[in-house]
């Protein structure tokens, strides 16, 4: 098994700043991609970025110039840096992976979540 662990969360004003990681451990083989997905009360989950193969990176429009995403140098932590936050981007924060176990078996898995409130 393997999990993922979020942190960086918490209260900030609006046009402050917030850097979310997701740490990565255990039966891990390769890490794919990694997406950062963000569910506020009420409102289904969304994608806010993701980090592909390559290092590709793909953004929610809503986030486009604000977030951005990036893998550490350690591989298996990625980040999510979040500028001029609005009260709008409040929400839990999830990571989640996609890649092979050693066993090279699929696996998909999310991360707790960290919650994010942004201030008017």
């Amino acid at each position: 098994q393997a999990q993922l662990v979020e942190s960086g969360g918490g209260l900030v004003q609006a046009g402050g700043s917030l850097r979310l990681s997701c740490a990565a451990s255990g039966n891990l083989f390769s890490i794919n991609t990694v997406g950062w997905y963000r569910q506020a009360p009420g409102k289904q989950r969304e994608l806010v970025a993701a980090l592909g193969s390559g290092d590709s990176t793909n953004y929610a429009d809503s986030v486009k110039g604000r977030f951005t995403i990036a893998r550490a140098d350690t591989k298996n932590t990625v980040y999510l840096q979040m500028n001029s936050l609005k009260p709008e981007d409040t929400a839990v924060y999830y990571c989640n992976a996609e890649g092979f176990t050693r066993q090279l078996e699929e696996y998909n898995y999310w991360g707790q979540g960290t919650q994010v409130t942004v201030s008017s």
